[in-house]
């Protein structure tokens, strides 16, 4: 029969604890939201989502073609000027999504003949990019500068080293200027996606390679989500604009995909002047996940101390962490589940992420559900 063996993979989920199901949330939902990447607060500001509307009455529904053909507006150009000047880098290129930028930037940027040096800890979007990039990937302990070092020793070619900023499963950064560093000394490239560090970390929320003073360097590339911080959808590629210039010619995502919705482009644009008027909001969000951690760890959890605005707390099981969710939903708080395959150590986690518009109620509330559903 075609497409038998999916019922075996069915089954096997089931065993295990690992379905997944889709739950269609409400416009305006009761529960208190700690389970999305919201973490500025801006997915429903008044700017923001004007900024949609009128972006989407200017320039229509959609993009219309890909951005070699139609699909490149006044609106994009825009958007990538701004989020350059922002980051501190030379030039942008947006794209339909955070996975295709991640795609576009390790496939363009590791070619026949180069090394790609992986962390074990990198976001599946950045995994898949090794996988299809035609370099070498080589997989190295998690967040050890030292093991990118031994790595690129081996080899004699282009290299780059591929890493996330902000991990998202328990939120921790990486070494940037530690890496940076082993890379420099055999001429690789560093590539980073910063999903999770724009909007919370650097001054003002200029991400995680400002702050680590790697910005405009012409060794480092940044990814960027729209999606998080920015309460929009899409992402970009961040560095030098020779690089841009490459992508613009050889990423395929960035070729033949749809360009980003008008929409959405103008929602990210209006949500970036909203945090250069506002740079104080970085700084709540990083003070809110502080508060969660401090509380959680205090009442007995173990949670991991966050670097920027995932609040990752461990789990007895994957069973025990989707019941855990569950009863915390059921209690009026949403929160992240994470469970293998999902997170490479094989640790269930409840996963929390801070939001810069939350109050002190709000965190004693969360606080307080998550001890009174633990398993």
């Amino acid at each position: 029969m075609a497409f038998g063996w999916i019922d075996e993979q069915a089954e096997l989920r089931r065993r295990a604890g690992l379905v997944r199901t889709l739950r269609p949330r409400p416009a305006d939902s009761p529960l208190l939201d700690l389970a999305s990447n919201d973490y500025l607060g801006l997915a429903h500001h008044p700017e923001v989502t004007e900024g949609a509307a009128r972006a989407a009455r200017t320039w229509g529904g959609g993009a219309t073609g890909s951005r070699l053909v139609t699909g490149t507006t006044e609106l994009h150009g825009e958007l990538e000027r701004e989020l350059a000047d922002f980051c501190g880098f030379e030039a942008a290129l947006v794209f339909s999504s955070g996975y295709a930028a991640n795609l576009a930037a390790v496939t363009a940027l590791g070619p026949h003949g180069s090394l790609i040096v992986s962390d074990a800890g990198n976001h599946a979007s950045l995994i898949d990019g090794c996988r299809l990039a035609r370099g070498t990937t080589q997989v190295v302990a998690h967040a050890e500068p030292e093991a990118v070092r031994k790595a690129l020793q081996t080899h004699d070619g282009p290299a780059v080293a591929v890493s996330d900023t902000v991990f998202s499963v328990d939120g921790d950064a990486a070494p940037l200027a530690e890496l940076a560093a082993a890379c420099r000394e055999y001429g690789a490239g560093v590539v980073v996606d910063d999903a999770h560090g724009l909007g919370v970390l650097g001054d003002g929320g200029r991400g995680a390679p400002h702050a680590a003073g790697l910005a405009g360097a012409d060794d480092v590339v940044v990814t960027v989500t729209l999606s998080k911080s920015l309460g929009s959808q899409g992402g970009a590629v961040l560095g030098p604009a020779r690089v841009i210039d490459h992508l613009v010619n050889a990423a395929r995502t960035f070729i033949f995909d749809t360009g980003l919705a008008p929409a959405a482009t103008g929602a990210a644009l209006s949500a970036l002047r909203l945090l250069r008027r506002e740079p104080e909001r970085a700084a709540r969000a990083r003070a809110v996940a502080g508060e969660l951690h401090a509380r959680l760890t205090a009442a007995g959890h173990q949670a991991v101390r966050p670097d920027a605005a995932v609040v990752s707390v461990r789990a007895p099981s994957p069973e025990g962490a989707v019941r855990w969710a569950a009863d915390c939903r059921a209690a009026g708080l949403a929160v992240g589940c994470f469970r293998p395959p999902s997170v490479p150590d094989g640790i269930s986690r409840l996963r929390l992420t801070a939001r810069a518009d939350l109050t002190d109620g709000q965190i004693e509330r969360a606080v307080r559900v998550i001890g009174e559903t633990r398993p």
